[in-house]
C-alpha cells in the first residue's frame, strides 16, 4: 500500500529537524571556547655546556646566555619518501652554501614510514641517516629541526611520506584525479587512514613512541633545535573548529608530554592548520619551550594569488601572529614559498620576509633543493636560482642581547640598521651576512667596539661598549 503524501512529508519533517538539531548542536560545539591544555614536562637536563642550547623565555626563542635567537633558513626533504617523485639529495655542498649565504637553520623532514616500517619495530639505519645529516648540518652552523613530514594523503602507500603502510585501512585505494598533486587526498583509504589516527587512541600511540625514539637518539644534541610534532594536519571531513579544539591540540598535548619524558632539553613545534585562506582555532597551551612554527602559504598556492600588493600576506602574518599569541608562543613560520619562475617572485619574498623583520620572527623557506621551480638548488647539486636567493639571503640578526632592536634587512643592496639601547646587555651580535651573494659588510656606529666577519660561515659579530647606545649601520662594500 503506497504512502500517503501527508505521510511522506511528516516523515520528511522529521529527517529535516533532525538534520537541523545536528547541524545546531555541532555549530555549538564549534564555537564553544575552547578550554587550556597543560603538558608536564620534567626540566632540562643538559649534558654538557648550556650556552648553544635553545629556549623559549618570555616569549621569544633564546641561547643559553639569554640572547633572542632567531632560525632562518630552508626546508630539505631529502629523507621523506615521495614514491612516484623521490627528493632530491642532500649533501655537504649544500649545508656549505647555507651556511656561507648566512642561514642558521634546517627544517629537516623525517619519515614515520621509514622509521617504523614494521609496528614496533624502528629502523636504525634510517635513524642513522637521519643521525648523519643532523651532524653534517651542525659542522656548518646549522641548527636542525626535524620535522615529522605529513602531506595530504597520510601515508607513502599512497604516493607521500606519512605513515607507514601498517597505519592504514583497508578500503579502495582509487585516486580520482592522479594529475594534481594533493589528489592522494581524495583517496578513500587515505581519508579512512587519516580518520581512524585522529579518532582513535590506537595510531596515536605508536606515533608517540616513534617519536620517543627519535628524541633518545638526539636527547644530547645542543645543535638539535627542536621537534616540529606533525607536518601540516587538515581536519576534513571533521568540522575545522571541532578538529582543532578536540584532536589536534590534545595530540600536541600527549605529544609533547610522551616527548619529554625522555627529552625536555628542545623545542617543541606545534602547527595550525593548513586549509585555504581558514584560520586555525588556538586552545592556549602551558608547555615549556613551545613554538607556534605554523606554514604560511595564502597569495603563493593559496589564493587569492599574489599581484605585487603587500597588504593580503601582511594580513596572513598578522593573523599567525595572532595565534601566536593566543597560544602563547614565539611564532616561527616553519614553510612558506613560491613558485620562483614567476616574475612576481622576489616581490612575494620581499613582502613576506618584510613582515617577518618586521614581526621579529623566523622563517624556513620551501625549499633549499627541488627544481626550479620551488628550489635555490636543483636535483644535481647547481645552483638555478641565485636572483631568488638574493631576495632570500638578507641579512639579519642571528642572536643579540637585550637592547638591540634591528631593522629590515635589504639582500639586494646588502644593508641592514640597528637600534641599539644605552642599558643594552653586555654580549655579542651575531648576524647572517651572506658570503655567496653580497660583498663583506662596512660597520659603522659610536657604540661599536669591534667587528669580525668571517666569509666562510657567513657571519659577522660585533662588540659593544657597554653603556653605551648608537645607532648601527650595514652596508656591503
Amino acid at each position: 500500500m503506497a504512502r500517503s503524501p501527508r505521510r511522506r512529508f511528516r516523515r520528511s519533517r522529521r529527517v529535516g529537524l533532525a538534520l537541523l538539531l545536528l547541524i545546531v548542536g555541532l555549530t555549538i560545539v564549534a564555537y564553544l571556547p575552547p578550554g587550556n591544555l597543560t603538558a608536564s614536562v620534567p626540566p632540562p637536563r643538559y649534558g654538557g655546556p648550556s650556552l648553544n642550547w635553545l629556549g623559549v623565555n618570555h616569549g621569544q626563542v633564546v641561547d643559553g646566555s639569554g640572547r633572542k635567537v632567531l632560525l632562518r633558513g630552508f626546508n630539505v626533504d631529502a629523507l621523506v619518501s615521495y614514491p612516484k617523485n623521490p627528493p632530491a639529495p642532500l649533501d655537504e655542498m649544500d649545508a656549505t652554501l647555507m651556511q656561507r649565504a648566512g642561514f642558521d637553520v634546517v627544517r629537516l623532514g623525517i619519515d614515520w614510514a621509514q622509521l617504523e616500517p614494521v609496528r614496533g619495530r624502528f629502523d636504525q639505519v634510517y635513524l642513522d641517516r637521519v643521525a648523519s645529516a643532523v651532524a653534517m648540518l651542525n659542522r656548518h652552523g646549522l641548527y636542525v629541526v626535524l620535522d615529522m613530514h605529513f602531506r595530504l594523503g597520510w601515508s607513502s602507500r599512497f604516493g607521500y611520506s606519512g605513515a607507514p603502510g601498517w597505519a592504514t585501512i583497508d578500503a579502495p585505494n582509487w585516486n580520482p584525479l592522479p594529475q594534481y598533486s594533493w589528489s592522494p587526498s581524495l583517496i578513500p583509504a587515505a581519508i579512512a587512514s587519516d580518520l581512524y589516527f585522529w579518532l582513535s587512541s590506537d595510531w596515536k600511540a605508536d606515533f608517540y613512541r616513534a617519536w620517543q625514539v627519535v628524541a633518545t637518539r638526539f636527547k644530547d644534541n645542543a645543535g638539535l633545535a627542536g621537534y616540529d610534532i606533525f607536518n601540516e594536519a587538515h581536519p576534513l571531513p571533521i568540522p575545522p573548529r571541532i578538529f582543532e579544539k578536540s584532536y589536534l591540540w590534545p595530540m600536541f598535548k600527549d605529544a609533547i608530554e610522551a616527548i619529554g619524558a625522555v627529552d625536555s632539553n628542545h623545542l617543541f613545534f606545534v602547527e595550525g592548520i593548513l586549509l585555504l585562506s581558514l584560520d586555525t582555532v588556538v586552545v592556549p597551551m602551558k608547555a615549556p619551550n613551545l613554538v607556534y612554527g605554523t606554514h604560511l602559504y595564502e597569495g603563493s598556492l593559496i589564493p587569492p594569488f599574489f599581484t605585487g600588493d603587500p597588504a593580503f600576506v601582511r594580513s596572513r602574518f598578522r593573523q599567525r601572529a595572532k595565534e601566536a599569541a593566543e597560544v602563547p608562543a614565539p611564532l616561527w613560520i616553519g614553510e612558506l614559498g613560491y613558485d620562483l619562475t614567476q616574475k612576481t617572485a622576489g616581490a612575494y619574498a620581499d613582502a613576506a620576509l618584510d613582515e617577518a623583520d618586521d614581526l621579529g620572527i623566523g622563517w624556513a623557506w620551501w625549499q633549499w633543493r627541488e627544481n626550479r621551480y620551488w628550489g635555490i638548488v636543483d636535483a644535481g647539486g647547481r645552483i638555478v636560482n641565485m636572483d631568488a636567493l638574493r631576495h632570500l639571503a638578507r641579512p639579519y640578526v642571528i642572536a643579540a642581547p637585550d637592547g638591540v632592536h634591528p631593522g629590515r634587512g635589504d639582500g639586494i643592496h646588502g644593508a641592514l640598521a640597528l637600534h641599539v639601547d644605552r642599558a643594552h646587555a653586555d654580549q655579542p651580535i651575531e648576524i647572517g651576512w651572506s658570503a655567496l651573494t653580497l660583498r663583506g659588510p662596512t660597520v659603522t656606529g659610536t657604540c661599536v667596539n669591534s667587528s669580525h666577519w668571517d666569509a666562510t660561515t657567513g657571519r659577522l659579530t660585533l662588540k659593544l661598549d657597554p653603556g653605551t647606545g648608537c645607532q648601527v649601520s650595514l652596508r656591503a662594500t
